[in-house]
């Protein structure tokens, strides 16, 4: 038995319809992310609490480009206490970072500087990851076992942007080993700096977003001295 033939009108109707449908949003775009990791012993209140008052600096800096660029998802981790250490969902919102931060209390204890590498290399294996942020003023393990996390992270290409408060030259010489093998880099400021800190929160968003050119347009002498530190 022959097949009716299709009328052709009822062939360019359906292709008016295909043509003027616009296709779907693409909302599988991956997100930025950036992982936040604070330390939050005791001598670490005041700079936690200024961290809190410039996180929305990890989204802004992105935001304000305008040119539809993905989103900044943002982990916070921390440690803290006896063998305390804490993660927050990944979020797009600065307002729901915030109330992850405002939750948390200051307790005194150790570094833990290695389950933050470690942490940063199995969320690095299970989403894509842009680049970590470290914020502390102390390093109370061993440099050797440090470094050799900080490899394993360089092999999944995630940068640590290591950001010390204060002057302790022994934490020093380990946060700028462990930003050096990464391909990240280290910025020590001024404790209660909130320009020096807000800028370099700043420069982080814009390398997870545009990489080291987005960096290079940021005009701040702190921003200037990570940027150098970074591979070409």
């Amino acid at each position: 038995m022959s097949k009716t033939p299709v009328p052709n009108r009822d062939i360019e109707n359906f292709l008016t319809v295909v043509r003027a449908t616009k296709p779907p949003a693409n909302v599988s775009e991956e997100p930025h992310r950036i992982l936040f990791a604070l330390d939050a012993t005791a001598s670490r209140e005041p700079t936690w609490d200024l961290a809190m008052s410039l996180h929305a600096e990890l989204f802004r800096a992105v935001a304000e480009e305008g040119d539809g660029a993905a989103q900044v998802a943002v982990q916070l981790a921390y440690y803290r206490g006896y063998n305390e250490f804490h993660t927050s969902p990944w979020t797009t919102s600065s307002t729901a970072l915030l109330r992850h931060m405002t939750g948390v209390a200051c307790r005194g204890g150790m570094s833990q500087i290695g389950r933050v590498l470690g942490h940063a290399l199995a969320e690095s294996k299970r989403v894509p990851v842009k680049a970590a942020v470290f914020v502390g003023d102390a390093c109370e393990e061993p440099h050797g076992v440090l470094t050799a996390a900080a490899g394993r992270l360089a092999l999944f290409k995630m940068p640590v942007f290591v950001f010390q408060e204060g002057d302790d030259p022994s934490a020093g010489r380990i946060f700028r080993s462990i930003a050096r093998i990464t391909g990240g880099a280290h910025a020590p400021f001024q404790a209660g700096s909130a320009d020096q800190l807000r800028a370099l929160f700043g420069a982080v968003a814009r390398y997870a977003a545009h990489g080291r050119d987005g960096v290079r347009e940021i005009e701040h002498d702190v921003v200037r001295g990570l940027l150098a530190q970074l591979p070409p």
